[in-house]
């Protein structure tokens, strides 16, 4: 926030306060000298209320959590059915659960890589959780060619074949390049040249780019990104913080 965005705030705070009418002032109806003696004023009422800019910023603040918060509300309830069942991400945990929590998420992205096992503590201790991956390869090439990877192999092998691959590069601490991607797929007894042959077809890339998409509707530019139940949650949150508002979902649901 600008240094004249603060001091904005200060002045109508100031005006309020002092009983002017905030909504009805006009500063260019003022003259020079009125004009003046305004700034005096506002300037040595600010000075002896110095706390009154950060409660104003405080309160700015609050109001723009909140409108962010009914924006996301919005763009989860606009592209639930995209989020929660779109025909090709990976669901894991209970396919049957109650609750469906949605990962956008880039394996090179350290955040996930410590958001991974809070996940799978949420579902161990839950097991009632639905879980959706969703491929968002957003830190460059290493990260695209990561997710190709995995995505391939899902198509190759299956959905247990891609589970593995998936643990595999979240904990991955060295260059994926194909050597090494070579390297995992046989360690993992996967057919690492069915899937290096997969990697650049339509298939894989219309996945990843549907993915793209629909994070770029719903604002979404950073991993992890979750959405739980209907709540979008920026950024990574620990287990005990999901198991809380998992509850909270439940109650509000009965």
């Amino acid at each position: 926030m600008t240094l004249f965005t603060r001091t904005a705030i200060a002045a109508a705070t100031a005006l309020a306060l002092m009983g002017a009418p905030v909504q009805a002032f006009d500063i260019s109806a003022m003259s020079e000298a009125e004009r003046e003696a305004f700034g005096k004023e506002v300037r040595e009422y600010i000075l002896a209320n110095p706390e009154l800019i950060l409660e104003a910023v405080d309160l700015l603040e609050q109001r723009q959590q909140q409108a962010e918060a009914v924006r996301d509300d919005a763009l989860v309830a606009e592209n639930l059915e995209e989020l929660v069942n779109d025909g090709y991400s990976w669901v894991g945990g209970n396919p049957d659960g109650d609750i469906t929590l949605v990962e956008f998420m880039d394996y090179r992205c350290g955040y996930c890589r410590r958001a991974a096992p809070e996940v799978a503590k949420l579902l161990e201790s839950d097991g009632n959780i639905r879980l959706v991956i969703k491929e968002f390869p957003i830190l460059g090439e290493a990260s695209v060619l990561s997710a190709r990877f995995a995505v391939a192999a899902k198509h190759v092998a299956g959905d247990d074949a891609y589970k593995q691959v998936h643990d595999a590069l979240i904990e991955f601490g060295g260059e994926p390049n194909e050597v090494a991607l070579r390297r995992l797929a046989e360690g993992l007894s996967l057919d690492a040249e069915a899937i290096f042959a997969k990697m650049d077809s339509e298939e894989v890339t219309a996945e990843l780019r549907k993915t793209r998409s629909l994070a770029q509707k719903m604002a979404i530019s950073g991993t992890p990104t979750f959405v739980l139940g209907t709540e979008l949650l920026r950024g990574y949150l620990p287990a005990d913080q999901m198991e809380i508002m998992v509850a909270e979902i439940r109650e509000q649901q009965s």
